[in-house]
């Protein structure tokens, strides 16, 4: 059989369930591999008598016949997710020594359906990030590397750490959260798949909040039928969330035939960028003539306000994040500056405000102030709701019109360097998220599918995004892609 931890989610549950290997190996294999791996910074809090524990009791269930399909399987979790006595910093100084006494409702659901959590995964700084280089326990590195150069390369953002562990064999699967791409985009930077559901469709309860309207977890794994898998074990509904669905959850695995003659894609015109990289130009028709060939219609459609995404997220985006960072002030949990005598209360949370908080997160929390305050609530962040309506408009337009799904590329190049872009203007690191953000304004699922590699032999990926609430549909069109994609590339081990 192959190396354990080299598994995907399916294949490990297909050789639990026929006695081939335990959980308690299968995460011991996994805990050896996160050991080897310190050079990637993946793994920020290792929770080994946690994985053993509940590996004896996966065990326990499959020999009793009781055991959903995730049941014994090494995943991992990113630091967003609060997790009951064990460090949930969300990456950043601030809530260092932060150990909840709750569980995040998806990782709740995740351990209830038997899945082993390895430990927590590093991340962007509160997810304010496209590289995961704002974290407050340093870089998370990308296992890949470019052909002729041995620099570390960025594994994505926020969900970097994510990325990384997954595309290393570290664990099995592990969860992300996407507020304008950051389960898709690392996804595409690693050559794994993943999928940000409709908002709505995963409970936000215990989640670290950034943007609390588009906000929203799902799965990053090495397959599209392992997020299948794993996508259904974090949905459901959630009483504790206000904007969670109360709606059924599918069988998502069992929507996967491969099938996908008649179904309309669209190709929309105003993805084609001014500069886009002639690689991913090509993936992208390439893409188009795979869904042609089995059995799709190519339909060249228009989203009309695409070009104000971007602009449109990093007003709202910060806005939020203004209003829900204001709770971290040093009076009721996390760290708390040093005071001089003197100071008062808003000396302390001056001070506990400017030690905890990084550089990305002070500047996204600062500009969203700004476009909060009262001379300019109507000029920016008005505005900006506005154009999410028209742009949310365009989708259903589209999707009134037939389309099934909508194929685009995931991101505007492979994986940059670390610190390849420190002297940048901070918005050329922003339009990492030009064919992704659109998808959160609009509360659709997306997902990123690896397709193929550059010059450089790194993967590229391509989205797909679906009509609300259809992720079984989505997950089929996407299977459809990656069978014909037929992405094998791994990177090769020198960590």
């Amino acid at each position: 059989m192959t190396e354990l931890n080299k598994l995907t989610l399916s294949d490990a549950r297909d050789a639990l369930r026929k006695g081939e290997t335990t959980s308690v190996e299968l995460t011991e294999a996994c805990l050896k591999a996160i050991d080897a791996a310190d050079a990637l910074n993946a793994f920020v809090h290792k929770t080994p008598e946690i994985a053993l524990e509940r590996a004896k009791a996966a065990d326990a269930r499959i020999n009793a016949g009781d055991a959903p399909a995730m049941c014994g399987l090494p995943i991992g979790i990113k630091d967003l997710f609060c997790t009951k006595g064990v460090d949930s910093q969300a990456a950043s100084g601030i809530l260092e020594g932060f150990k909840p006494e709750y569980e995040s409702t998806v990782s709740q659901q995740l351990q209830d359906s038997g899945a082993v959590m390895l430990g927590k995964l590093n991340m962007d700084e509160f997810a304010m990030g496209s590289s995961n280089e704002t974290s407050v326990y340093g870089n998370a590195v990308s296992p890949w590397r470019r052909a002729d150069d041995e620099a570390q390369l960025t594994p994505g953002g926020s969900s970097g750490g994510s990325a990384s562990a997954v595309a290393a064999d570290l664990c099995l699967a592990a969860t992300g959260t996407d507020t304008g791409g950051s389960i898709r985009q690392p996804a595409a930077f690693t050559g794994i798949t993943g999928i940000k559901p409709t908002y709505g469709r995963c409970s936000r309860w215990g989640v670290v909040a950034f943007a609390s309207s588009l906000d929203q977890a799902g799965p990053m794994t090495k397959s599209v039928r392992d997020a299948a898998m794993m996508l259904e074990a974090m949905c459901g509904h959630d009483p504790k969330d206000s904007t969670s669905a109360d709606l059924a959850v599918p069988n998502f695995e069992a929507m996967l035939t491969g099938d996908i003659k008649g179904k309309k894609i669209g190709i929309p015109r105003e993805y084609r960028m001014d500069g886009m990289p002639a690689e991913i130009e090509k993936l992208w028709s390439e893409g188009a003539e795979m869904l042609r060939a089995a059995g799709a219609e190519i339909v060249d459609i228009s989203l009309p306000h695409t070009k104000y995404a971007l602009p449109a997220y990093y007003v709202i985006a910060p806005a939020e994040a203004s209003s829900n960072l204001a709770r971290y002030d040093g009076v009721r949990y996390g760290q708390r500056a040093t005071l001089e005598a003197g100071d008062g209360i808003t000396e302390m949370y001056e001070k506990t405000r400017a030690a905890g908080f990084g550089h990305e997160v002070q500047r996204r929390v600062m500009v969203g102030t700004y476009v909060l305050s009262a001379g300019f609530y109507d000029a920016y962040y008005n505005r900006a709701r506005k154009v999410r309506t028209l742009i949310k408009k365009d989708f259903e337009d589209v999707f009134a019109q037939g389309i099934d799904a909508i194929l685009t590329p995931a991101t505007p190049s492979a994986a940059f360097g670390l610190g390849e872009m420190i002297d940048a203007d901070p918005v050329q690191m922003y339009l990492n998220d030009v064919f992704t953000v659109t998808v959160n304004l609009a509360g659709l699922p997306g997902i990123s599918v690896p397709a193929g590699v550059d010059a450089q032999g790194l993967p590229l990926g391509l989205q797909l995004i679906g009509r609300p609430w259809e992720e079984g549909d989505l997950l089929n069109t996407a299977y459809a892609l990656e069978e014909a994609a037929g992405f094998v590339a791994k990177p090769g081990h020198w960590w």
